[in-house]
């Protein structure tokens, strides 16, 4: 496993009222376009991963997820989550409620900084994902904004671990996920996150637009050696006649 950059920090909650820091606007954040295209990428891997596992999960982005039915406007919107088992709505699932049968809090949650809010990342975030009962999240900060004093770091990884929600890495990758079984790469300039077998690297994730891409190529390939096969035979058969 990768070795963390700095000290373990371990999250111990107990509230009989959510702090007010938790309670969510209708104030929708605009998101940058490589915001978008860095969840978009993470979201496709995940997804494309599900589906060559036959697990039943589902892939997320931006949903509400809540887990105090007295309080509900107490929750956290995952910039890209995965959730397994499946919930009962399956694909047309408009958010996650604890309280409803069938729903479950997200095995992974993953939040990319927002220069225009890092706080709410790096301080509030693991706060909110450590009560909700998530099993592993990921912080990942491509600009660097995080908060003097919490930052910045490139990628933070948080487990639930029997004595509480810790902090198990920061630096700027590889990182293992133990939910993945898989790697974390920093890739691009430090402006995405890609997935890896190997520690090494060499063993990419690939999303379904990818691995199509790829098999297309191969098989391009392919036919272009057999194309060039036959020429060399036909040259072949010219010169004995």
């Amino acid at each position: 496993m990768a070795t963390p950059t700095n000290r373990y920090v371990t999250l111990r909650l107990a509230f009989d009222e959510p702090p007010a820091s938790w309670t969510l606007t209708d104030e929708t954040m605009p998101e940058s376009y490589s915001h978008v295209l860095t969840c978009d990428l993470l979201w496709q891997l995940l997804r494309a991963w599900v589906a060559r596992t036959g697990r039943d999960a589902l892939v997320g982005r931006n949903q509400a997820v809540r887990w105090d039915e007295r309080h509900r406007n107490v929750g956290v919107d995952p910039d890209v989550y995965v959730v397994e088992p499946r919930p009962p709505e399956g694909d047309a699932v408009a958010s996650l409620l604890a309280w409803k049968p069938g729903h479950r809090m997200p095995r992974l949650a993953i939040e990319v900084v927002s220069p225009e809010n890092p706080n709410k990342d790096y301080v509030i975030a693991p706060e909110k994902y450590a009560a909700c009962g998530v099993e592993e999240l990921w912080i990942f900060d491509p600009l660097l904004a995080g908060p003097p004093g919490r930052g910045p770091v490139r990628l933070q990884l948080w487990r639930r671990t029997d004595e509480g929600f810790d902090r198990v890495y920061t630096g700027e990758g590889p990182a293992w996920s133990p939910y993945l079984q898989a790697w974390l790469f920093v890739v691009d300039e430090g402006q995405r996150l890609r997935v890896a077998d190997d520690h090494e690297g060499t063993q990419w994730w690939a999303t379904a637009e990818e691995s199509e891409r790829a098999e297309k190529e191969t098989a391009l390939e392919k036919q272009r050696a057999a194309e060039a096969r036959v020429r060399e035979l036909e040259e072949e058969l010219r010169r004995r006649s």
